[in-house]
């Protein structure tokens, strides 16, 4: 047990609510720097959750008091443990104007550039040379590796509750596409290419038409999308005899191919941006 998690398991026994809310700051601010993370990777690639990390960011809900927050001419109402996150230039990102909301206790890696609007949520690991476009959403623990470009709209779900349940991870050079949602403690693995308006949760099934597989979430695993993988939306018809009748189908991410030379042709216009 690391010195950071001793105190956390302290708090309810601190009668001091200004020494709850130094220890709080504290630990927001290891969040903040990387060296805390609500979620790690051991060495054979498998994730799991640090319970200990979402428990004390509820403990900065609880503890916390609703308080005014002014930015220039805009107000608003939060709880004063996790206010807004202000940034120096030192720090190396690019947060362009416009309504973008980073919350205290989140990591934003150097060489990160956030368009506006988008909110970033605490607990929150946006690894270096990640690009977060306008509209999009980063909840809270969701892990994002480097150089990821998360497009415009796209949605990366939190799950801050249960603590003992994984949050959504996105690894390396991976592309998820405009109108995007990925929830639920899905995994994407590095280099994958989530293709625009493809929604992944834990109960969606998704058909690999390359290796002739289904992936899906079980009760000891994650919706894990492959290396690489080139996820499309897709449907599949419904068998009930009134669906036939009607011809309905219901909605299917689809793997299509794995990332290849062209595929990364298409990257060239987010470098010439940055």
């Amino acid at each position: 047990m690391n010195p950071m998690q001793q105190k956390l398991e302290s708090l309810d026994k601190i009668h001091d609510r200004m020494e709850q809310v130094r220890i709080l700051g504290h630990f927001l601010t290891e969040l903040e720097k990387g060296v805390t993370r609500a979620a790690v990777r051991d060495e054979d690639g498998v994730w799991r959750a640090e319970t200990w990390v979402k428990e004390g960011i509820l403990a900065a809900f609880r503890i916390g008091i609703i308080n005014e927050l002014a930015s220039g001419a805009l107000s608003f109402l939060d709880k004063d443990t996790i206010p807004p996150r202000r940034f120096r230039k030192e720090e190396g990102v690019r947060i362009v104007p416009g309504g973008t909301s980073v919350r205290r206790g989140a990591h934003i890696g150097k060489g990160v550039v956030i368009m506006p609007p988008a909110y970033v949520n605490v607990g929150a690991f946006v690894d270096e040379e990640t690009m977060v476009d306008s509209h999009a959403l980063v909840g809270s623990c969701a892990q994002i590796g480097k150089r990821v470009h998360i497009s415009a709209a796209a949605q990366i779900g939190g799950v801050l509750e249960p603590v003992g349940a994984l949050p959504v991870v996105i690894e390396d050079d991976v592309i998820v596409g405009g109108n995007s949602g990925i929830y639920e403690g899905t995994i994407v693995r590095g280099r994958a290419v989530i293709g625009a308006g493809v929604v992944l949760t834990a109960s969606t099934p998704v058909y690999d038409a390359v290796r002739e597989q289904l992936y899906r979430r079980t009760a000891e695993r994650p919706l894990e999308i492959p290396f690489g993988a080139v996820v499309v939306p897709g449907s599949r018809p419904l068998r009930s005899e009134f669906a036939m009748n009607h011809n309905l189908h219901v909605a299917t991410p689809i793997i299509v191919k794995y990332r290849d030379e062209k595929t990364d042709a298409a990257t060239l216009l987010e470098e010439a941006l940055r």
